[in-house]
């Protein structure tokens, strides 16, 4: 077997994905025919032509249309259950998916009804797969603080359904210190934290990921690479980025693949995992970023390190964590070549 086909049976975790980013065309439409919901598309067709955005904004205008067909627990089910399947199939065998709340309920849907299909379609491929997982609340920084701390409200009840909270959407002009309130109380209700930074955002916002939300993973990170007592500080406190390839070529965050930072980045002793980030946009789902790679050279070695950084920086339990590791050890045994 090739090491491109071998990839997709390198057991992983995806760490970076946006439930709302795996929507594709085709459920998008039929989600809409189910609710009774008109999108702005004419057909498919004219819809996946739409997906040949510019920037980061309009990505977002678009991902935002596409967000009212998701109105029941149900679509949330599907959709979720959807995505599984599609990374099941390339090799993930635990998932932490985002979701923007916020969005969801200025849409009229209930936190229950999110949470209820999402952690149904994870229980179902935990029953089917073996595979494990959770949802993590994001933050949509683009909006009024105060509505981060009422979806905390709304889920308050349903924390014992939720790993973890993150800090999404438009970087620029939204640093991560607008939001230490939320994080602090998301903190003291048990939750996991994880925040985007340095995507299209400085070095510095990094920085205040860390230093001021208490972040255990940076989302994206990639321009830590700019800054060497950024990189010192991931360094020093093991703190893990997670990497999207495909994401940061298709939102240009950098110009092309061969300039991306990840060499860099693990050059200088940061700890990296690799993922999908909004696959249905920007083409390519965990083992296309992972086979995106090849191209710069990354050898057998090196994936099984990268999917051995994904799954310590996980949240998954320890012991679901050791048995992910012996699954990557036999796959490198094996030799994938």
């Amino acid at each position: 077997m090739s090491l491109p086909d071998a990839l997709s049976r390198l057991p992983k975790a995806e760490l970076h994905l946006h439930v709302e980013g795996t929507l594709e065309p085709e459920l998008a439409f039929a989600l809409a025919q189910r609710n009774g919901v008109r999108l702005p598309y004419g057909d498919v067709e004219e819809l996946r032509r739409a997906y040949d955005f510019a920037d980061l904004q309009s990505f977002l205008d678009l991902y935002y249309a596409c967000m009212p067909v998701l109105v029941t627990a149900a679509d949330f089910h599907d959709l979720t259950a959807a995505y599984l399947a599609r990374a099941h199939a390339d090799g993930v065998a635990h998932a932490e998916l985002f979701v923007d709340l916020q969005v969801h309920l200025g849409n009229g849907v209930s936190a229950d009804d999110v949470l209820d299909g999402m952690t149904s379609a994870l229980a179902a491929a935990g029953e089917r797969w073996g595979m494990t997982g959770g949802v993590i609340l994001c933050v949509v920084r683009d909006r009024p603080v105060e509505t981060a701390h009422a979806a905390l409200d709304a889920v308050a009840h349903r924390v014992h359904d939720l790993v973890g909270i993150g800090l999404d959407s438009a970087e620029v002009g939204y640093p991560p210190s607008l939001f230490v309130s939320v994080f602090d109380r998301a903190a003291a209700m048990g939750l996991h934290r994880v925040a985007h930074a340095g995507e299209e955002g400085p070095p510095a916002y990094v920085r205040e990921a860390v230093e001021l939300l208490g972040v255990e993973r940076v989302d994206h990170g990639i321009r830590a690479v700019e800054d060497p007592d950024v990189l010192a500080l991931l360094v020093g406190r093991g703190i893990a980025l997670t990497v999207c390839p495909l994401s940061n070529v298709r939102l240009r965050a950098v110009p092309d693949l061969a300039a991306h930072p990840i060499r860099a980045l693990l050059d200088a002793g940061v700890q990296v995992t690799v993922n999908s980030d909004d696959p249905a946009y920007f083409g390519g789902y965990a083992a296309d970023n992972y086979a995106a790679l090849l191209a710069l050279g990354f050898t057998a070695e090196e994936f099984a390190g990268l999917a051995r950084t994904s799954v310590r920086a996980s949240f998954a339990a320890d012991d679901r964590k050791a048995e992910l590791l012996a699954g990557i050890d036999a796959w490198e045994a094996a030799g994938p070549v």
